[in-house]
């Protein structure tokens, strides 16, 4: 068996294992488009707040109808243009809300995601507002507050208040913007006789995990800022007891197993999803003991901020404020918070990773291309023309080198036959080849190394970022941000049965591949006949490796590949004579 035929038989079978384990491997680290539906549906125990020590959670195994429990106890409905939902004056919680923006799937009758709902319920997930104190009766989770108001909603704040038989009065003044922030004061009004010991503190809680998964370049999980810039480190597996994974000691992974808290000034605290974030946000200039922790039975989670505990005098009185982000991780939304509330680092609720530099320019500019076109796709193609413009200089020079290297491949062919069994002097003499006609090999990589970061970057951006979440282009397009729905395979569904994940090619894979093929038919051809089958086969691999992603992100591929074939044509057509020394 020649060398030729050895090459081939490896790289069928380095094919086989790309096409069939990719999607093991993609799974795990770099995960695929999610499909259409984002839902969060978990949890089956309750956590409230334990009116004792700390803030720490009680827990139910009892799950009911959401209508049910919603409707045994009093609340203040909240309304506002982005959120609908009520406040449970039990136990003061916001534990019944809804993104009225988002659907949970593109059909046009789906209901709108629920992000919070209440203890006792399938997927509890609440927020709440409360004190410890020592020798003192306060709130406790079945306490029920007096409510200024029936509606909260913008520019109408409602206030809440509960009296003990001491002379003690506990309010929460609770206010929300147009967007997704509450703002929580919380003061404690001693009218008794003695002074009185309070601490202050607000949680948020959850059962269950949550529907995403926590992936190695998108961080699912228990998120905040504690001092030193935004952790990502601490996952639900460590709050369960588990050591950190072979990938967060790798990168300094600073979540312990068990509780993880922190001694800070500011910052925030909550969870994350893909796409939703319920987070607390005390005061910037105030110390805080902050974190998260499991409860039992072992699978509710919580996240809590807690002041230390202050003395209020006789006729005196203490007021503490928290913020309450509950809703959608958009760019600017974020940002925005985290410009005007002072909150450090609130903009990377969204995990951006290293190559953030990149990611939040390709991301702003995509977004302002969107609001200027209307269609998404189309903003993505405008992205693609512009990153190519911006590049055609470098790739011209690509071309030039390609050309000159196969123009010279004859006299290398020559030197490998003269130096066959002297490879050191074989390589001497192409590398003074290569001098003396004045050519650089690697030139011809350098857009190719340019355009791995702005692929991993706009990857990472079509990935994470809610803005192309549900966003149609064309015709069956309906998700940008989903794999193409229309498989061959099964007729575009017509066909009765279901397609294997890895052989679930749709149109825009098939369209990506012949792409490929015809950009890899206008370079020149290897000389070597095993190079030429590895060339033959890599679109067709790449098209069945690229299946399972985002539309979007082979869209921009599409283009990025059609756009390099017309510039090869326009470089050959303005210089003759380069394609006929690649052909010689």
């Amino acid at each position: 068996m020649n060398n030729d035929n050895k090459n081939f038989i490896l790289f069928a079978v380095f094919a086989a294992l790309v096409l069939f384990g990719w999607p093991i491997v993609t799974a795990k680290f770099f995960p695929a488009a999610n499909p259409p539906v984002t839902k969060i549906e978990r949890g089956k125990t309750e956590i409230v707040a334990n009116p004792g020590a700390s803030p720490a959670a009680n827990s139910s195994t009892a799950t009911r109808d959401r209508k049910i429990v919603l409707a045994e106890s009093p609340r203040v409905l909240v309304e506002t243009s982005e959120l609908k939902g009520s406040i449970n004056l039990k136990g003061a919680r916001i534990d019944d809300l809804v993104l009225l923006k988002y659907k949970e799937t593109i059909d046009k009758n789906s209901p709108p995601i629920r992000l919070l709902s209440p203890s006792g319920t399938k997927d509890a997930y609440f927020a709440g507002f409360g004190w410890s104190g020592d020798g003192v009766a306060v709130p406790g989770p079945d306490t029920v507050f007096t409510a200024s108001a029936p509606v909260l909603s913008p520019g109408k704040p409602v206030t809440l208040s509960w009296a003990n038989p001491t002379g003690q009065k506990f309010v929460i003044r609770l206010a929300v913007d147009e967007h997704f922030m509450f703002t929580a004061d919380q003061a404690v009004m001693n009218s008794g006789t003695a002074a009185v010991k309070v601490a202050p503190y607000a949680l948020v809680s959850r059962a269950g995990p949550g529907a995403d998964v926590d992936t190695w370049t998108n961080h699912i999980g228990p998120i905040g800022t504690f001092g030193n810039g935004t952790t990502y480190d601490i996952t639900y597996d460590n709050l369960h007891g588990k050591e950190p994974s072979f990938f967060g000691k790798i990168f300094g992974n600073s979540g312990r197993p068990g509780d993880n808290y922190y001694d800070t000034v500011g910052g925030w605290a909550g969870f994350g999803d893909k796409y939703w974030l319920a987070a607390l946000i005390p005061d910037q200039k105030a110390p805080v003991h902050s974190g998260f922790r499991a409860t039992a039975p072992g699978t509710n989670f919580q996240a809590d901020v807690s002041r230390a505990a202050a003395t209020v005098p006789s006729g005196s009185q203490m007021i503490t404020t928290t913020h309450l982000f509950t809703g959608a991780k958009e760019v600017n939304t974020l940002d925005r918070y985290e410009d005007t509330l002072k909150i450090p680092h609130f903009g990377k609720a969204i995990d951006w990773g290293w190559f953030e530099i990149v990611e939040k320019p390709i991301f702003k500019y995509l977004d302002w291309l969107f609001r200027m076109v209307g269609n998404f796709g189309l903003a993505i193609i405008l992205l693609t023309l512009t990153i190519r413009g911006l590049m055609f200089p470098i790739a011209q020079r690509q071309f030039a080198s390609m050309a000159n290297m196969r123009a010279i491949q004859p006299k290398m062919k020559a030197l490998q036959e003269k130096h066959k069994d002297d490879k050191t002097r074989q390589q001497q003499e192409i590398m003074a080849l290569y001098k003396a006609e004045k050519v650089n090999p690697l030139a011809g990589c350098l857009p190719t190394f340019l355009q791995i970061p702005i692929f991993y970057a706009l990857y990472k951006v079509l990935l994470l970022t809610i803005e192309m979440r549900h966003q149609p282009f064309v015709l069956w397009i309906k998700d940008l941000s989903a794999p193409d729905p229309a498989t061959i395979l099964n007729l575009f569904g017509y066909l009765p049965f279901t397609v294997p994940h890895f052989l679930a090619i749709g149109v825009i894979p098939v369209l990506l591949g012949i792409s490929m093929y015809f950009q890899f038919k206008l370079n020149p051809a290897p000389m070597d006949e095993a190079q030429k089958q590895v060339f033959a086969l890599m679109p067709w691999v790449l098209m069945f490796v690229m299946a399972p992603f985002a539309v979007g992100l082979q869209i921009y591929w599409i283009t990025s590949n059609t756009l390099t074939i017309l510039q090869q044509r326009l470089l050959y057509a303005r210089h003759p004579g380069m394609k006929v020394a690649i052909a010689k």
